[in-house]
């Protein structure tokens, strides 16, 4: 079954695409096999990213803008798909996560999340079957719907000698460790280019938006006084499974502990300081996890600063990106998105209990029907238990 994968994360930046072939391998009905044929970025149109972004937690909105913007966001996301198709040829599924707004955490307990893109729009423009609202049933059944990444990330290093962390290091630094004594765990860190990006945009320090190749942090020097104060959030000592946002980590956040601070920092400082701090917090979890090797996602993977930082911080660990298990850094929540979906369409359970905190493994999502009847495969009789990605890649920018 070829699937189309489809996520804007906590960047809000733009939408990554995956097409990815998934077969059974011969044999042996639980090793799945999947073929990377396509990955591609999107980037959100100016204006609907600026109009995104001011919705956003802390500044309040209605329930009139938060409509515009499904809508908005569902034409974007079908228009990805359209150009993805036109390019990798017709799919069987697409699975759409859509773009987090909201994630609605109190003691510690998710209640709701909020994903907009209206599906239907994908669905209209691609005679498609979309599976689409994919966090929801994980937190009705008690989990955090986070990192859903995690049944991937599972499926990838499960078998492989020593203890291994899959850090995704997106807007939200995650991480899944597989291999421990213990069952699998997966839970958010922190920031990872999250406040970057606020401080960046805060300060007007580059017209993309945020720093690119960690050129500026790289000018700059760690301020230990606000380092010391940004790690007083109590985040990051709550036990998991935990998961977080933008609801916490926001601009006006930023704004408050340098208002603490009371003293300026120039941009290059704040923002060496600022990569120190997902260097700081990350190696935290990966020490305390006793973990051998990192394979490392996300916009992060890209910033080698940040790498740099993490590579101070953590001594005889082994770091890699997700490149070299068949994932391009950029596409890995695409891909793991395709695999939702085609779980979905399979009737598997896509989600790692212990990771999310659920009460079981649920199968996730909603279906939307393409043009004709809605037609699924035979439910598989066996989930898959190990996954290997080769690459028939072709792709781009997207833009």
């Amino acid at each position: 079954m070829k699937v189309l994968g489809m996520i804007s994360g906590t960047s809000h930046d733009g939408i990554d695409v995956a097409v990815v072939d998934f077969s059974p391998a011969d044999g042996d009905p639980t090793a799945l096999t999947g073929t990377v044929s396509h990955v591609s970025t999107v980037p959100y149109d100016p204006g609907l990213r600026t109009r995104l972004l001011r919705a956003l937690p802390p500044r309040g909105t209605t329930l009139a803008e938060v409509c515009e913007l499904d809508t908005a966001v569902g034409q974007a996301f079908a228009e990805a798909a359209v150009r993805t198709v036109a390019t990798a040829g017709p799919v069987d599924l697409i699975c759409s996560h859509g773009q987090t707004v909201y994630h609605w955490v109190q003691a510690q307990q998710a209640h709701g999340t909020l994903q907009i893109g209206q599906p239907a729009w994908i669905a209209e423009a691609t005679g498609t079957p979309v599976v689409a609202d994919v966090r929801a049933r994980d937190v009705a059944a008690g989990g955090h719907g986070a990192p859903l990444v995690s049944f991937m990330d599972t499926l990838l290093l499960t078998g492989r000698p020593g203890v291994w962390a899959a850090l995704n290091l997106g807007g939200i630094s995650n991480m899944t460790v597989v291999g421990a004594p213990a069952e699998p765990v997966a839970y958010d860190i922190g920031p990872a280019n999250a406040l970057l990006d606020a401080a960046v945009l805060q300060r007007q320090a580059h017209p993309t938006g945020f720093d690119v190749d960690g050129a500026i942090a790289a000018a700059g020097r760690v301020d230990e006084e606000l380092l010391g104060l940004l790690l007083r959030e109590d985040y990051y000592v709550l036990p998991a499974p935990k998961s977080t946002g933008k609801e916490l980590f926001h601009d006006r956040y930023l704004s408050d502990v340098l208002t603490l601070l009371a003293r300026d920092v120039t941009t290059p400082d704040l923002l060496a300081t600022l990569t120190e701090l997902t260097a700081v917090t990350v190696a935290e979890q990966v020490q305390a996890h006793a973990v051998d090797h990192v394979m490392i996602s996300g916009g992060g993977a890209a910033n080698p600063t940040m790498l740099r930082r993490l590579t101070a911080r953590l001594p005889g660990v082994e770091l890699i990106t997700s490149a070299e298990l068949g994932a391009p850094p950029d596409a890995k929540e695409a891909i793991a998105f395709a695999l939702t979906g085609w779980c979905t369409a399979h009737g598997v359970a896509a989600t790692v209990p212990s990771a999310t905190g659920a009460r079981g493994p649920r199968v996730l999502g909603a279906v939307i029907p393409g043009d004709g009847p809605l037609r699924l495969p035979e439910p598989s009789a066996h989930g898959p238990r190990s996954l290997r990605l080769r690459s028939g890649e072709r792709g781009g920018s997207g833009g």
